[in-house]
């Protein structure tokens, strides 16, 4: 094992045709085989995991408009809050297959063993296979990763997608040809439809990387940069002049946004509101996750999700740049390591710093690039192991992998992993003493001390991935390892089991868990929270009452939206249980102006709206400006609410209030 971990010697290139099982090739299949049933492991026991994604896959499976547009009913009232790459996926998918649990999740599963594979032939280019085996084994036992490869979020895509556009450059570093680069634009630029400007966080390292250790001169390098640019406005650029260029008529509402457009909501909400919190008007991070600073990812939630090996990366980062200071301009190698170490550093400080709303599963952005960086840069220091500094380098590396993975462990309330964090302290720290003596020991007895360190490295996340997949997720916010939640209550945050959305967030000695909202047991928001109309209704997240699903869907055929009613959360809710298009009035909490009362009005006068459900998630929260509306405007939302309750009949359908808008005023 340790001479493959030496610089290779030059041998005589041989072709061949025929595909046969080398040992990297055996234990690329075997890993990503032991991913992909990691990850479809008890999948369908989240049942449609995140209801608001899910819905709008389903109204994509039956109406191609709404599949383009990413519209959260087949009706296409009004698109989800991002771009519609990743729904593209899952609609297609439940066009094939039909809607359930399989046909949404499976897709986001097979992203991440595509991921896994990526990240093993980024770091084989430049090291053994058998470290490109154990880059994609930390990847894939990122707890973070663990969570987010089995949910139906945009991250499976994106980290996909950036994870391709990294490669792409190596490739392109490597082989001096500019249509890798092209090919880099393109992944990057389809990344932006997947979250917008988050997929962009990697291009200052794509840049610099390929400006370095570009082969050819720097003019050649320049236009290979440019066309990578072009590439990537191109294809992200064709979607957004057709969403901006249509009339506003023809297409959804853009939630999100404060004006129908795509382009502010790109540079409003999911841009510079992310980083300065200047869209939530004032709200800030409040009730999502831990406050904006230089330790937020190595502390709570997060530090258990994705920081088991960022000290030794940063490390590592710093000591192989240093050996390889010397290397040629166009080294391989040293292009690798900058790439992912670069990545790293600026996602990893935008996701520290930034103001606007962090949800803590954020971090699985970071989860291949701290792999890459730690085992390419152990694999650089151990060749030069020979030097003090290099050995005393991987013992401090590993003492302090050893000491982290002993904290993260002992963090749960109930510390169900005290024996395993013990074990990792102390095998951990005896790896770390050997490598100071790694240039006396023998091939054997090193090839044992690597095992062994890179076994100790991976006991503490795949404890909580093992957890995380043996556990449901469903909601908008959820977290990996032993957690109990930190999301607004009824939008998930907990870990509630069933098919279709189960029952509310789990409480802690009968409160909510810490960061989340009291729900009431219809679902609705509570008294003294803002809402629009009380009287029960669904928050998003919990489970549909029967009565109220069978009423909307009767004759539901003969209406454009069988029911509305305020927030998409339960929309969604509804709409999967029923199968019936289900307006959201207000956007995803209530506050977009994404219809006015005017139109409503309308609607409601030309039969195509049958009943307005009341309540719903965080319905009428004009005043508070999150997304759309402002502090001293009154939303539509609320209006709506107003004029229903005033001009037509209160009725109650299981547990909640319902209004049927054919029956006339009251």
């Amino acid at each position: 094992m340790t001479q493959l971990l030496d610089p290779p010697t030059a041998t005589s290139p041989t072709k061949t045709r025929s595909w046969r099982p080398t040992p990297d090739r055996t234990a690329l299949i075997i890993l990503l085989t032991l991913t992909a049933a990691a990850y479809l492991w008890t999948l369908s026991e989240s049942g449609y995991a995140n209801q608001y994604y899910s819905a709008a896959a389903q109204a994509g499976g039956e109406s191609w408009k709404a599949w383009f547009f990413g519209a959260l009913d087949a009706s296409s009232s009004i698109t989800v809050d991002k771009p519609p790459a990743s729904l593209w996926v899952m609609g297609l998918s439940v066009r094939l297959f039909g809607l359930s649990s399989w046909s949404i999740l499976v897709p986001q599963a097979l992203m991440g063993v595509g991921t896994v594979g990526l990240v093993f032939a980024m770091v084989k280019k430049v090291a053994p296979w058998q470290a490109g085996i154990a880059a994609g084994a930390l990847t894939a036992l990122t707890p973070a990763a663990a969570l987010m490869f089995r949910f139906n979020n945009p991250d499976a895509l994106l980290l996909l997608l950036l994870v391709g556009a990294g490669f792409s450059t190596l490739k392109a570093i490597e082989t001096g040809k500019g249509r890798w680069m092209v090919l880099a634009g393109a992944l990057l630029g389809f990344g932006f439809l997947t979250k917008m400007l988050q997929a962009f966080l990697i291009i200052p390292a794509i840049a610099v990387v390929y400006l370095i250790a570009g082969k050819g001169s720097f003019g050649r390098r320049m236009a290979h940069g440019i066309a990578c640019f072009v590439a990537m406005v191109v294809s992200a650029g064709w979607y957004i002049a057709i969403v901006e260029l249509i009339p506003e008529s023809w297409r959804p509402y853009i939630d999100g946004s404060t004006s129908n457009s795509l382009l502010e909501l790109t540079l409003g909400y999911n841009g510079v509101g992310r980083l300065n919190g200047g869209d939530y008007g004032g709200l800030g991070n409040a009730g999502f996750s831990s406050s904006a600073g230089i330790l937020r990812l190595f502390q709570g939630v997060s530090g258990g999700m994705v920081s088991w090996l960022l000290p030794a990366a940063l490390l590592l980062l710093v000591t192989g740049l240093v050996a390889l200071r010397r290397s040629p301009r166009t080294d391989l190698t040293r292009a690798a390591l900058m790439l992912s170490g670069a990545t790293m550093l600026v996602t990893g400080l935008v996701f520290s710093f930034m103001e606007g709303i962090y949800h803590d599963y954020y971090v699985v952005a970071l989860a291949p690039w701290i792999a890459i960086t730690a085992v390419v840069g152990a694999v650089i220091v151990w060749r030069d192991r020979d030097n003090l500094v290099a050995r005393i380098t991987l013992a401090v590396a590993m003492a302090g992998s050893a000491v982290w993975g002993w904290v993260l462990l002992g963090q749960p309330n109930e510390q169900p992993y005290d024996a395993l964090r013990w074990t990792v302290l102390i095998i951990g720290l005896g790896a770390a003493a050997a490598f100071v003596f790694a240039d006396r020991l023998t091939r054997r007895a090193a090839a044992a001390v690597l095992a062994t360190a890179a076994v100790t490295v991976g006991l503490g996340p795949a404890a909580y991935a093992i957890q995380t997949i043996g556990t449901a997720h469903t909601g908008s916010i959820v977290t990996a390892g032993p957690y109990e939640g930190g999301g607004m209550g009824g939008m998930g945050g907990g870990r509630p089991g069933g098919a279709g959305g189960g029952p509310s967030p789990q409480t802690q000695n009968g409160t909510p868990p810490t960061g989340q909202m009291p729900q009431m047991p219809g679902g609705g928001m509570p008294d003294g929270m803002p809402g629009g109309m009380r009287g029960g209704g669904m928050m998003g997240g919990g489970a549909v009452d029967e009565e109220l699903a069978e009423a909307v869907s009767t004759n539901a055929g003969n209406y454009t939206w069988a029911a509305a009613t305020i927030g998409s959360q339960t929309a969604a809710g509804l709409q999967l249980e029923t199968g019936e298009a289900v307006m959201a009035i207000g956007g995803f909490n209530g506050t977009s102006n994404s219809i006015t009362l005017e139109q409503f009005q309308e609607y409601v006068a030309n039969g195509e709206i049958h009943y307005f459900i009341a309540g719903g998630g965080m319905g009428g929260m004009g005043g508070m400006g999150a997304r759309g509306g402002s502090s001293d405007e009154t939303s539509s939302a609320s209006e709506i609410s107003a004029w229903v309750e005033e001009n037509f009949t209160q009725t109650t359908i299981g547990s909640s209030t319902v209004y049927d808008l054919t029956e006339g005023a009251a």
